[in-house]
């Protein structure tokens, strides 16, 4: 498993290695890691750096390439090539979590945990952008759900519950009523509401908070508060809404038809000389700009 090693890497015992930050990895991606190993050997050291151990021999610490290491050791290796720096402890941390940011190409379930760790050192979120690469924007969002204590939602994010953006949704929601916030990731996760109709339904809810029940005057009678909103009320809610906004779009419709009819007929009679003439003799020769335009006269007859 061991090819030629470069005079920067050392060859050092496994035994003598910890892990700086452990994480548990997928099955099958480590399967993969293991046959490649073992047909065509490593071709990436890992880094590490030392310390002193505790019965005073060095000892190392992994900054990247914990899969790699794990893989050596099932395949019944005793040293592995490393690439040896010298870096703090804090540096050490920052460099793993770095590394495997980059390698995961913005895998929220397993990030989240890794800003969450930043966040306990005390880093800000700038701090964060400029140590792992991140966008800004994606930090502060993770940020958000951690500084609101929201680990019902983390727990759902990192168990595949639930999608970023939709507990993003619901903690917004929850800032400003937090039974709408519990109501929403009920709805969520019985099924009930599901990707973009959980977002419409949350702006729905808000709305009807603000404004009241009532579509004609948007606001409630002076002196009562809406009942509470059970996750069968929210989708009942959605759906009268979605109902409500067809029957508008089959309205427009309707009249989008009658006018296309009324422009048809008109184009016709105004091919019709003795028409125009019957309009003439009456002093109707005039014609609306915005008809003259649907039947192209350029405003009169």
């Amino acid at each position: 498993m061991i090819r030629d090693i470069p005079e920067a890497v050392q060859l050092i015992p496994i035994d003598r290695i910890e892990v700086l930050n452990s994480r548990d990895r997928d099955t099958k991606v480590f399967e993969e890691i293991v046959g490649n190993i073992k047909a065509i050997g490593l071709k990436k050291p890992i880094t590490v750096t030392q310390r002193e151990g505790p019965d005073g021999e060095t000892k190392y610490v992994v900054i990247c390439g914990e899969g790699r290491l794990n893989a050596f050791q099932q395949l019944g290796e005793t040293h592995i090539p490393a690439l040896v720096v010298e870096v703090g402890d804090e540096d050490a941390f920052i460099m793993s979590l770095a590394e495997n940011i980059a390698r995961r190409q913005y895998r929220p379930l397993e990030n989240l945990a890794d800003i969450k760790s930043l966040l306990q050192r005390g880093y800000d979120a700038d701090s964060i952008v400029r140590k792992t690469g991140l966008s800004a924007h994606y930090v502060n969002n993770i940020i958000f759900l951690l500084e609101r204590g929201e680990e019902r939602l983390i727990e759902g994010v990192q168990k595949g519950l639930i999608p970023l953006t939709t507990a993003l949704e619901i903690a917004r929601a929850a800032e400003t009523d937090k039974e709408l916030g519990a109501v929403l990731q009920q709805a969520y996760e019985t099924g009930q509401l599901r990707g973009r109709q959980l977002i419409k339904a949350r702006r729905l809810v808000e709305k009807r908070v603000a404004l009241g029940p009532g579509l004609s005057r948007g606001i409630s009678p002076k002196g009562t508060s809406a009942p509470p909103i059970s996750p069968s009320g929210l989708v009942r809610l959605y759906q009268k809404e979605v109902e409500r906004k067809k029957k508008l779009v089959i309205k427009a419709e309707y009249s989008q038809n009658k006018l296309l009819f009324v422009i048809e007929a008109l184009r016709t009679l105004f091919v019709d000389e003795n028409f125009v003439n019957l309009l003439r003799a009456e002093d109707l020769e005039s014609v609306p700009a915005p008809l003259a335009d649907r039947i192209n006269l350029g405003g009169t007859v």
